[in-house]
């Protein structure tokens, strides 16, 4: 083939290309979305995802578009790229994962740095909780807190060189998680502990493949399965209040979002929170049936018809 024609025949299937690439960015500016929330890949998290969802579609005139992430990381570096507007974060996770801060035990302190350090350096509004804390809970068999008395995990420190523990994997690098929990409460596991998804933890647990696993405060299985979570007696963890997190531009774009987000404040408690968690995982409920009743319950207007499933 000629040289001239080789190179022609390259340039005009970039060309086709790049057209594509074009049609199809503008297609999604056009499909209607006005506003991204997004998740960070566990189920609360998809919960409080559609919460934002449904109470923005339902105060606002807005279409509202759901995205799902895998860490907190992946999920707050695409909220400041505007990638997506909104999320729900935990304060402890944001204090020190985020802003690499050491932790502070005062929940109202960590609130009040979290905002102003997000407003100056990312652009971001942190909103007023949501009214529960979900803090990180190592978890043990019920059995096995009843055998050797276990309430604490100063108590169970004694333990862990029989035991092997099994930590998602964000855990084990978090400031806050498992390098900081084992040095302060002096925990010497048997075997390096097992890196496991946060999906399978619960089941590793039952099945005996691990001895203690760390889990959130409001999973819905910890009661339904007879688990037993273990006091943070030296007070390690940081405070973890649920708050949403939301991009200033959107704001300044849409102020109708902050009024509507604003509503959910003081809304859910930790027993509500681990009752919703419940019906999805427990009840295998649809995520969208369970958060549309939860309003319902608390007074919220009820979701158009014209909700998006993107």
């Amino acid at each position: 083939m000629n040289v001239k024609i080789f190179l022609r025949l390259c340039f005009l299937t970039f060309a086709l290309i790049i057209s594509l690439a074009s049609c199809q960015l503008n297609s999604n500016n056009q499909s209607g979305v006005d506003i991204v929330v997004a998740s960070k890949g566990f189920t609360e998290q998809d919960i409080l995802s559609e919460l934002l969802a449904q109470q923005i579609e339902t105060t606002t005139n807005l279409k509202v578009e759901r995205r799902r992430f895998t860490s907190a990381l992946v999920t707050h570096n695409a909220l400041i790229a505007g990638k997506i507007d909104a999320y729900v974060e935990y304060t402890g996770t944001a204090f020190t994962s985020i802003l690499k801060q050491k932790v502070i035990n005062d929940p109202k302190v960590v609130y009040d740095k979290l905002k102003q350090a997000y407003a100056q350096q990312f652009n971001l509004e942190v909103m007023k909780p949501l009214g529960f804390e979900n803090t990180f809970a190592m978890i043990i068999r019920g059995a096995d807190a009843k055998r050797y008395n276990i309430q604490t995990l100063s108590q169970a420190a004694e333990y862990t060189p029989q035991w092997r523990g099994g930590f998602g994997y964000e855990f084990v690098e978090r400031e806050d998680g498992f390098p900081g929990l084992a040095k302060t409460y002096d925990f010497r596991f048997a075997k390096p502990p097992r890196l496991m998804d946060l999906g399978l933890i619960y089941r590793a647990l039952l099945q005996k493949q691990v001895d203690m696993i760390n889990g959130n405060s409001t999973d819905g299985q910890i009661a339904r399965l007879g688990l037993v979570v273990l006091k943070d007696d030296k007070q390690y963890f940081p405070p973890y209040e649920a708050a949403p997190i939301v991009r200033q531009a959107t704001l300044k774009k849409y102020p109708e979002v902050k009024k509507a987000i604003a509503q959910l404040s003081g809304k859910i408690t930790a027993d509500e929170m681990r009752q919703l968690n419940y019906l999805v995982e427990g009840e295998l409920q649809d995520i969208k049936d369970v958060v549309r009743e939860f309003r319902k319950s608390k007074g919220l207007a009820l979701p158009k018809d014209n909700i998006s499933n993107s």
